[in-house]
């Protein structure tokens, strides 16, 4: 087992040493959230949490801007980053090749298979985030932060064009969003991801109707 009251405060002030500039969507208590949600369903997939534990508190410790032609690789830098520190904290050696694939992998941009029950409790764990009310909010927060629109005047909901993200915070639920479900990897996230989409869908609804404009079938990445 993990010392929790050992290592927490080693990894926050790692985090806080890195200086890093997060946007609206991941901040602290996102990290926070997400090593929740990583605890929960490691217990409820059994996994390791000496491995689970410092992957999700680590995995956004290289911050790169979300409009970045960077952020694929950002996992990847998250993960040497991370490997070091822990190194030079002396924490279990045989341990961080696992957490290292764990960050790599928790990455919806970068596209790598979670090979562990670990990685995917952590790649679950993070996208839950993404999903109902919080991630509604996160969304929100961070296109606004980009500049973004709630919906674009001409066409509000990607009806009669493809989906894209870089136009509006709606098309981003069509882009990613509401096909997170379908990429859980643990039964545990998958249910959860399931029960939080609902929320999404709720909310395009009414959406539309005060719009007055009617929603088009999901066209999601299902990756």
């Amino acid at each position: 087992m993990i010392d929790e009251t050992f290592w927490e405060p080693r990894f926050i002030a790692f985090l806080d040493s890195r200086e890093a500039e997060h946007d609206a969507a991941h901040n602290r208590e996102h990290l926070r959230r997400v090593v929740a949600n990583a605890r929960r369903l490691a217990v409820a997939e059994n996994a390791d949490l000496t491995v689970v534990l410092p992957a999700a508190w680590l995995h956004d410790c290289v911050s790169v801007p979300k409009d970045s032609l960077q952020r694929p690789f950002a996992s990847t830098m998250a993960a040497t980053a991370a490997s070091s520190f822990l190194t030079w904290s002396g924490y279990p050696p045989f341990r961080i090749p696992a957490i290292a694939h764990a960050i790599m992998a928790h990455s919806f941009t970068a596209n790598i298979a979670p090979l562990t029950i670990e990685a995917r409790v952590v790649q679950d764990a993070d996208r839950l985030d993404a999903l109902g009310a919080i991630g509604l909010a996160r969304c929100l927060m961070l296109n606004g932060q980009l500049g973004r629109p709630l919906y674009d005047p001409a066409e509000p909901f990607p009806t009669q064009r493809p989906a894209d993200d870089t136009l509006s915070a709606v098309d981003h639920f069509y882009t990613k969003l509401l096909g997170l479900a379908a990429t859980m990897t643990t039964a545990a996230g998958k249910a959860e991801a399931e029960r939080r989409t609902v929320f999404l869908t709720q909310f395009l609804q009414q959406l539309s109707e005060e719009l007055g404009v009617a929603l088009p079938q999901p066209q999601v990445d299902a990756r």
